[in-house]
Order: structure tokens, then sequence, then C-alpha cells
């Protein structure tokens, strides 16, 4: 007969027991949530701890040099790139990196993902066992500027199969095959799905296909701007259609121009003449006006990178500049691009409700026959081929600068070596002491330029802010790291 103290002691052990099961559950339990938390979903369920991917965090270790390599590809293909820019271009950085963050984030501490978020995105997952998110990456972007950048002779094209190679063997060595191969299908996957999704979008689509419809013909009225010749025909008229990503023209605010005047004493008429004072000056002087009017350029295709592109530039130099990892990258270039997009839409949005004229046309006709922009000698074309307020460049300067500021702050010792080396044009490197002095500076060139009036540049550079002030406040993080 057992006696009451040996059965009071075996259900005490059946109780510690009990007790050591339920714990290593709930272990279980909250291993599994955390992770799903985390968003990593390349893991199918089951796996266990020897076989996981490594920790999300190290993503935050890893250099940004695979997203860098391709930033500094894109600004030569963007060069080349006859008939996107700047609209096109702004689009192309947009979605490009979209995709590089969509094929990171799953890896990256407390972000989620822009899926579902997006009015028609919807990424969906594969599983695999374990991704090299290096890997993954260099072949989501060289998909992706596969597609995106078009009109690119066949030479220039051919760059992007030699980039994806190279860093592929660079990032490939010591791994096995399986990994390797399904480090490719994923970003593949995730390449597909946002090309997909940008087709979506049928009034970019169809633009950029006809950036300067023969169908569109501008108003009349006193003061508008029109074209004198097929090359100057309106170029993407129809681009406020285009789909956003965080703020729609409809969202923005817009401020009117000056009322057109051919008064010597309007305020219209003042801003015309400082257009013709600054340009001239420039141009005699060759003074640093010069300087900043073809630094910040960037019109000529073939010649110089685009307006939206310069600012891939300037973003690409400040993360090295400042070892950015390549968790912070992503995310800095996802919101870049955004910010981008949306200047450009709502930006056309505005040229083609207000279609305020060029300077030259009214200068040549009220003030100096003579006058030619300083802008004319680099281009067959005075001018560029839509309405001036508000200024593009200006726009697209603030709407990199507010996003730049918000990352690494405005006080900043900084070098844009953008077009160093160039001789065709005034391009040594020019120094500042902020991030805000230098979109100042980008978008009032447009001045001794002699194509935009001071108040294209000012509204387009409010405009600017506004549109990265909305991005900036874009939640990214699922919670905190």
């Amino acid at each position: 007969m057992i006696s009451t103290q040996k059965v009071g002691f075996v259900w005490l052990l059946l109780l510690l027991l009990l007790q050591a099961c339920n714990s290593d559950d709930t272990s279980v339990l909250e291993e599994l949530a955390s992770e799903n938390e985390l968003g990593n979903s390349l893991r199918p369920p089951g796996i266990g701890p020897e076989e996981r991917p490594p920790s999300p965090s190290v993503i935050r270790t890893l250099s940004p040099d695979v997203l860098t390599s391709w930033d500094e590809l894109f600004l030569e293909l963007d060069r080349y790139a006859y008939g996107m820019r700047p609209n096109a271009t702004a689009r192309s950085i947009a979605y490009i990196h979209l995709a590089a963050y969509e094929t990171v984030v799953p890896q990256m501490n407390g972000f989620k993902s822009l899926s579902n978020r997006l009015r028609a995105l919807n990424v969906d997952r594969m599983a695999l066992e374990n991704v090299d998110m290096q890997l993954a990456l260099n072949a989501c972007l060289a998909s992706v500027h596969d597609h995106f950048m078009i009109n690119v002779a066949n030479d220039k094209k051919a760059e992007i199969a030699v980039l994806e190679e190279s860093l592929e063997q660079e990032y490939s060595v010591g791994l096995p095959d399986q990994l390797i191969a399904d480090s490719r299908a994923w970003g593949l996957h995730v390449a597909q799905q946002i090309i997909s999704y940008s087709t979506t979008d049928a009034s970019a689509e169809a633009q950029i296909l006809d950036p300067q419809p023969a169908s569109y013909v501008p108003p009349t009225g006193d003061g508008f701007w029109t074209f004198s010749a097929e090359p100057e025909r309106a170029l993407f008229p129809y681009w406020g259609d285009v789909r956003t990503f965080v703020i729609s023209s409809e969202e923005t605010s817009s401020t009117a121009p000056i009322a057109y005047s051919e008064d010597p004493q309007s305020a219209y008429y003042e801003q015309m003449l400082e257009v013709l004072e600054r340009n001239d000056a420039a141009k005699v002087g060759q003074n640093d006006d010069l300087w900043i009017a073809e630094f910040w350029s960037d019109d000529v295709e073939g010649l110089m990178m685009s307006p939206p592109g310069r600012q891939v530039s300037i973003a690409t130099q400040l993360i090295k500049q400042h070892e950015t990892n390549l968790e912070d990258a992503l995310v800095l270039m996802l919101k870049l691009g955004l910010s981008l997009n949306d200047a450009s839409v709502s930006t056309w949005a505005d040229k083609y409700q207000y279609m305020v004229m060029r300077p030259n046309v009214y200068l040549q006709a009220l003030v100096d026959p003579d006058f030619q922009t300083n802008l004319y000698r680099l281009v067959y074309w005075p001018n560029p081929s839509f309405p001036g307020y508000p200024s593009g460049h200006s726009c697209f300067a603030s709407a990199a600068a507010g996003i730049l500021i918000n990352y690494f702050g405005d006080d900043i010792n900084f070098t844009d070596r953008s077009h160093e080396g160039r001789t065709s044009f005034l391009g040594n490197p020019r120094s500042y002491n902020s991030l805000s002095e230098m979109a100042a500076e980008n978008a009032f060139s447009r001045v001794p330029l002699g194509v935009h009036m001071r108040m294209d540049c000012a509204e387009g550079l409010r405009l600017g802010y506004e549109i990265s002030d909305a991005v900036n406040r874009l939640k990214l993080r699922s919670r905190p790291s």
C-alpha cells in the first residue's frame, strides 16, 4: 500500500512537470508572436531556431553599399534617359526605392510594409527558409532599373547587368547555392509586384509613352504660357492626374501668382526686370550667379542628371558622408522618392492651372528683343517646355531638403560634388553650412539662369516643404525598435 507521503510527492512532481511544459509552450507562443510582429514572413511555420534567418537587427549593421552603388548607376542612366525628365524621373525614383524597401522590410526591426497601406499595393510573401537581403536587394534593383529607366541607349542599359553580376559575385562568397537562389527569387518577386503595381496608374503609363501630346492645346490669355514650335510643345500637361503616394494635388495648398501686368511700375514687371538684370550681369561678368545657375541647372539631357536625380545624388553623398547603415538608408531613400513623386504631381497640376509665361517671351516682347537666357548656350530651345509657375526645380529642392533635414538635421557641413570634374559647364563643387541654404540656392538659381521669375521659385520652395512635411509624417514603424 502506497503511503500518503509518497502520493503527495508524486502529485508534486507531476505539478512541477506540468508547469514546466506550460512555461515552455508560453515561451514558444511568445516567440512566434514576436516574430510575427517583426513581419518576418519569409520563413514558413515550424522552422527551428537553428534554421532561422539572421536577427532583424543585423540589417542595421550592414553597409548601404548595395543601395548606393545602384543609386550611382541610376544617376548615369538618368543623364541619358531621354524624354523622362523631370516627371517620369521623379516617379521612377519613387518606385525603385519602394521596391528596395519592400524587399528588405521583412528583416527590418520594427518597420512595416506599405502593402495594403498604399492604394492597390499588395506585396504577397514567398515561403522561403532564408534570404540574404543584400543579394535579394541587388536582384530587385537590377530588375526595377531595367524597367523604369527607359529611352536609354543599349550600351548604357547594359551597365545594369554588369553591376548586378559584380555585386552578386561579391555578396555570394561562401554562401550555399540554395540561399543564393532563394535570395534572388525573393528580390525578383518583389520587383515584379512593384512593377505590376506601377502599371495600374494608367495616367502615368500613358503620359510616359506620349509626354508631349499633340492633342493638348494650351488655353490663351494675357501672360499665358504657350509654345512657338513643335519641340516646345507642352511636356506632361496631364501629370496632375498621376498617382501620388502621400499627398495629392487636391490636398496641397496653392498660392496664386502675382497678376500679369505690362505696367513698368507693377510688381510683375519688376520681377521680370530682375531676371533680365541678373541673367545679363551673370553672362557678362562670369560671376558667382553664373556658377550657381549652371551648377544647379540639370536641364540638359545627355549632359547632366535630371533635377529629381540631383536630389538622389545629394542624398547618396550624405549617406556616405555620415556612414548611414542600410536600414536607415532604405527608409531615407523611400521617403525621398515618395516626396519627389508627389512634388512632381502637385507642381505640374499648378503649372497647367496658372499657365504663367516664361521670362524670355515677356522680356523680348516688352524690354529687350535680344534677350537670351543663360540656359540657351547649353540647349537648342531657351526654355523648359512647360509653364513657369511654380518652379519645378524649387519644389524638388525643398521636397528633398525637408526629408534630408528630418534625418540629418539642417546645420551640416556639406559639399555637393555632383558635377565634380565636368568642364562643359560650371559644375565645380559648392559647400553649404545648412541643407535649407542649399535648397534655397538651388531654387533661386533659376532667376540668373533666366528661366524663372522670383515668384515661381518662392512658391515652388514653399510647396516642396509642405509635401516633405506630409511624407515625414508617414509612419513606417510597427513598434519602437
